[in-house]
């Protein structure tokens, strides 16, 4: 077994305790210390991997939603995507929930926001290519922003409340926005800066 091997089963594990243990009780009340003893690996083992409990959190998120997120073509596969990150929320909406009561709402979103934008950088730059419009630099960073704090609330409520919002209205609400919304506001974006040179 490689080096790197190694490495990925001991952060699953830790990852996997983790997830138990929030089960039980706070994210605030889990300690490197119990954690270790849980998994049964030595405190140097833990701070090799991760420098604290909230990066083996934010690691967890990455790795069990995110990393399989960024294998697909969002603007092709967001059916796919959407039904995949619904489902993950439903059945994880404890660990969301206990990070959130631990936490706060800002801790929590600030986890998700650097992968979400980094998939919603990607639909804008689709978006751009596909209608022949290049936006300015300052205008995609502000639209960026605004979807990306809008997905991370969303998947916050979501796991607070999962019956407001079915699987199947988010793939259609998001199918809108896909196919309508991005490139309606870079057309508009586009008009109102001609009209103004």
């Amino acid at each position: 077994m490689t080096n790197k091997e190694i490495t990925l089963m001991t952060k699953q594990k830790l990852s996997k305790t983790l997830k138990q243990l929030m089960k039980q009780k706070p994210f605030s009340k889990i300690t490197v210390s119990e954690l270790i003893k849980e998994c049964n690996v030595n405190r140097k083992t833990f701070y090799y991997h991760f420098q604290d409990i909230f990066e083996l959190l934010k690691w967890t998120f990455e790795q069990e939603a995110f990393s399989i997120v960024k294998q697909y073509d969002i603007t092709k596969d967001y059916e796919i995507i959407i039904s995949f990150a619904y489902d993950y929320i439903t059945n994880n909406s404890y660990i969301i929930n206990c990070a959130y009561d631990s936490l706060g709402r800002d801790v929590l979103k600030s986890f998700f926001c650097t992968d979400i934008k980094t998939v919603v950088q990607s639909i804008i730059k689709s978006k751009e290519e596909s209608i022949g419009i290049e936006l300015t630099e300052d205008f995609r960073t502000f639209l960026c922003s605004l979807y990306t704090e809008g997905i991370a609330g969303m998947i916050i409520n979501t796991a607070q409340h999962p019956k407001e919002c079915s699987k199947e209205k988010l793939i259609e609400y998001f199918s809108i926005i896909i196919n309508n919304s991005i490139s309606s506001v870079i057309k508009a974006f586009n008009e109102k800066r001609t009209t103004n040179e």
